[in-house]
């Protein structure tokens, strides 16, 4: 039997999902899209409250859709927060709904504006990848500098953990606080403290904001520019004193060969190996500087490092005993089993071993619940300063005296207004309502 054919209304185009929206919007990149659809899910704009997380999501959102050439109208802005319900923008329907949406609009656009002169006045990076290209280029710039002096190398270090920090946070900007870079540099606080110091004077590095409370201080970095400073620093970009010297400065008309590879250094200045009281800075940087293939004499690496020669000389030696270089001809080599294909990589078991040789195995981990043991007295320190700020707001504040003084005659004792009859005002500062049937309930 032959079944007879229906007719198919035509379907109208299906109305696009949330997700098919967001991205085809304009100018977002994959990351944007994520963050606009998602949220914050990995906490990267945490604040101290709810309110705070969402305005920073929000101006994050506003800043990546004011990038040159794929600017948002504030239509648009509107539209992909407030009228779609994206995870992104909860906060500015919170907040139309809380102030009214004459409000919404006004606060929406001026972070749009905020984000466009924002954008303006950098408009270097506008992704990631350009975030990892300045960080290339400043950790280039970082290396051709020759750092002399004893504090040269802890500066060194300083910019070494920096820009680890800077490849994570995607940007020159990052938080971090003292006793988190002395435990990356594996120095004291006070050393940090002076090369920050050093740092902020030589123009590598920018304070954007103290730290409160329990919140990091915000840095940024930057290469300094390349006239010559009045100030004396041991960091000054271009620095290159010659060989066995410790303080001539000068800009050099040829780089040195070796350079100390900023990467190689990371890996092993916060290992106890490389404590003061074992290799120290300077063996750090010698093993940073070294190769598997081109070998270098004292002089070289002297002049790669800006240490002096006899300091080069009696630090290759004890590498050199420890097993972490060789040495052949009058050339120092990196042992084949600590090199890769990206230069040093170091052995854990072997950093471990030659700190117990040298005593100094455990000094890391100590330092580090030290550092933890502040962080938590002073945390204690906090609330308990919270505590008393409240208590002192509290006693600061003046008893409300809730009757009237005249409504009882104080030499009778009788009631003189009959709008407090039945109520018990021996506390002129709490008066109650009896509903016990007493005589006071029923005005006797």
């Amino acid at each position: 039997m032959n079944r007879p054919v229906r007719a198919v209304a035509h379907r109208p185009d299906r109305r696009p999902s949330l997700t098919e929206w967001v991205q085809g919007l304009p100018g977002l990149s994959g990351r944007t899209c994520r963050l606009l659809l998602e949220g914050d899910t990995e906490r990267r704009y945490a604040g101290r409250t709810a309110a705070d997380s969402g305005y920073r999501l929000t101006m994050a959102l506003a800043v990546a859709v004011s990038q040159p050439g794929r600017e948002w109208t504030l239509a648009q802005w509107w539209e992909a927060l407030v009228l779609r319900p994206t995870a992104g923008g909860a906060w500015a329907r919170s907040l139309r709904s809380r102030k009214g949406e004459r409000y919404a609009e006004g606060k929406l656009a001026g972070m749009l504006d905020k984000a466009r002169a924002f954008v303006g006045a950098s408009g270097a990076i506008v992704c990631r990848a350009d975030a990892m290209v300045a960080i290339a280029r400043l950790r280039a710039a970082v290396e051709a500098v020759v750092w002399p002096g004893p504090g040269g190398g802890t500066d060194l270090k300083n910019l070494t953990a920096r820009l680890r920090l800077a490849e994570q946070a995607g940007g020159f900007e990052h938080e971090v606080s003292v006793r988190q870079l002395a435990e990356l540099m594996g120095c004291a606080r006070s050393t940090v403290e002076a090369s920050n110091a050093r740092l902020r004077a030589a123009r590598w590095l920018l304070l954007v904001a103290a730290g409160t409370g329990e919140h990091s201080s915000t840095w940024s970095l930057r290469i300094p520019p390349t006239e010559p400073e009045d100030q004396e620093s041991c960091a000054r970009p271009g620095h290159c004193p010659a060989s066995g010297e410790r303080g001539a400065g000068g800009v050099p008309d040829v780089h040195t060969v070796v350079e100390v590879s900023t990467r190689a250094l990371g890996a092993v200045m916060g290992t106890d190996a490389c404590h003061h009281y074992a290799h120290g800075t300077s063996g750090a940087r010698i093993l940073a500087a070294l190769d598997p293939l081109d070998g270098a004499d004292v002089a070289y690496l002297a002049t790669a490092t800006g240490l002096h020669r006899t300091t080069v000389r009696r630090r290759v030696d004890k590498l050199v005993e420890d097993g972490l270089a060789e040495e052949a001809d009058g050339l120092v080599y990196l042992p084949r089993h600590l090199a890769d294909g990206e230069g040093l990589r170091p052995d854990p078991d072997q950093l471990e071993q030659v700190a117990r040789a040298r005593g100094t195995a455990g000094l890391g981990a100590r330092r580090r619940k030290r550092h933890g043991d502040q962080r938590r007295s002073y945390r204690q320190w906090l609330t308990a300063r919270t505590q008393r700020a409240v208590e002192r707001r509290r006693s600061a504040r003046p008893r409300l005296r809730l009757v009237p003084e005249g409504v009882v005659d104080e030499s009778t004792g009788e009631l003189q207004d009959t709008a407090w009859r039945g109520w018990i005002i021996d506390d002129p500062y709490r008066p109650t309502w009896p509903d016990d049937g007493s005589p006071e309930a029923v005005g006797g």
